[in-house]
């Protein structure tokens, strides 16, 4: 009888061994796609071999790029006394593309917020309801307050920024192309005119579409 718990044991333990020296050899390996081809990292500013005749990282950045270096050369931002305060409002895509819109005014604000020195500042509409309840708290006295809650401080906008995607699209047996317009602009918030705009372009035709998600 212990001979025979002792062979089993002896078995449950070579067992275990040779599975954690499995999991240890597929780990070393990596894991590979479908495909059989590795994942291989690029820069977002970079085309890869999965590419199609829409907006893609590469257009995001380049025209991003292009919009936040265009926003501090406006006089109004440029010459400002004081940091003018500037809300986005959401862009339109009228391209065939299901996109992430907002995602390029959110990198126009990342952009400008980290290179600008200060020269602009952004007003978090997006936290409004928390901030509005944050103060409700604060006026009932629910949680401390460092200055007077019943004084609305909330700023108002001096320029409102947003954008627009439009696209012309060709589809023949030989492939398809895309041209895409990128227009921003930033409007003042008192008088209500255009104190800046910009575009950028971007043609790409193929023999294949591709799908975006």
């Amino acid at each position: 009888m212990k001979t025979r718990l002792l062979r089993h044991r002896n078995y449950v333990l070579y067992a275990g061994l040779v599975a954690a020296a499995s999991l240890a050899g597929c780990a070393s390996q990596g894991v590979e796609n479908p495909s059989g081809v590795p994942v291989t990292e690029l820069r977002p500013d970079e085309r890869g071999t999965v590419a199609g005749t829409g907006i893609e990282s590469q257009d995001l950045v380049a025209v991003t790029d292009q919009m936040a270096r265009g926003i501090l050369g406006v006089p109004e931002i440029a010459g400002a006394r004081t940091a003018p305060h500037i809300v986005l409002d959401p862009v339109t895509d009228d391209t065939r593309f299901p996109i992430n819109k907002d995602i390029f005014l959110t990198r126009i604000r990342t952009q400008l917020n980290a290179r600008a020195a200060g020269k602009v500042r952004f007003l978090d509409r997006e936290m409004m309801a928390t901030l509005e309840r944050e103060q409700r708290l604060k006026q009932q006295g629910l949680v401390t307050a460092s200055s007077d809650p019943n004084v609305t401080e909330f700023r108002g906008a001096d320029f409102f920024l947003t954008g627009k995607l439009q696209s012309l699209t060709t589809k023949t047996s030989q492939g398809t192309s895309d041209y895409v317009l990128y227009s921003f602009r930033l409007t003042d918030a008192r008088t209500s005119e255009i104190v800046w705009e910009s575009f950028a372009e971007i043609k790409k035709q193929g023999l294949e579409d591709a799908a975006y998600r």
